[in-house]
């Protein structure tokens, strides 16, 4: 038996996908809805804290530290620390004002002070602790924190940390300061080469700074113990 020919001239049947997503958004149009709802919330809840919540003890925070940071100033390490004059310590700033900039910014505080102190646990877990995106007072974190660890004697850390630094500062103050300490650092772990390379840094590209002032002793020391 012959099978009938094909109809060459008749349309194809329309595919499932045509009309799927008018369908998908008929039939959960409640879900949808929903989860619109559920955003816009979200988003509302999150400016409200930003507002009503953050702000307002952002301001609090600031207005207490102020006696504290005149008795870091002071280096009075211990009244910077815990409180005086019936005001909070940087201690206390931090317990009580987590998620705000003071906070973030007591770490920093509180990491010095412990580091003067000669804790130098608690001042690396205070001074690694600071976010703050100001390049001076991330720089004198992670310098503080390569100080802590060279007191420690895990001179490796302290050796990271002195690189980080100084890539961090960038500037003729701070740079060659981190330089110096990192090549001081080298000597100690007899790593001659890299301490003669620091100290050349030093010379060559902040002539002018503080360190570079006595920098040939320590460029000929170096030099010697190879």
């Amino acid at each position: 038996m012959l099978k009938p020919e094909a109809n060459i001239n008749a349309k194809p049947e329309p595919t499932k996908s045509i009309g799927q997503t008018g369908s998908f958004v008929r039939d959960n149009q409640k879900s949808l809805l929903f989860i619109g709802v559920a955003i816009l919330a979200l988003v509302i809840g999150y400016i409200a804290y930003q507002k009503l919540y953050l702000a307002p003890r952002e301001v609090e925070a600031t207005n207490q530290m102020y006696v504290a940071q005149q008795d870091w100033q002071q280096k009075n390490w211990d009244k910077a620390l815990k409180g005086s004059a019936g005001y909070p310590g940087f201690e206390q700033i931090i317990s009580k004002y987590s998620n705000t900039k003071a906070a973030n910014l007591a770490y920093f505080y509180s990491g010095v002070a412990y580091l003067n102190k000669g804790e130098y646990s608690k001042a690396i877990t205070n001074l690694t602790s600071y976010r703050g995106d100001d390049i001076m007072i991330a720089a004198e974190a992670l310098g503080s924190t390569g100080d802590a660890y060279v007191q420690k004697k895990e001179y490796d850390k302290a050796e990271t940390y002195f690189k980080k630094a100084a890539d961090k500062a960038q500037n003729r103050f701070l740079t060659p300061l981190y330089l110096k300490k990192l090549g001081l650092v080298y000597e100690a772990e007899n790593n001659a080469k890299d301490a003669l390379d620091a100290y050349k840094k030093i010379k060559s590209d902040y002539p002018e700074s503080t360190e570079a002032q006595n920098i040939d002793t320590y460029i000929g020391r170096a030099e010697a113990k190879q």
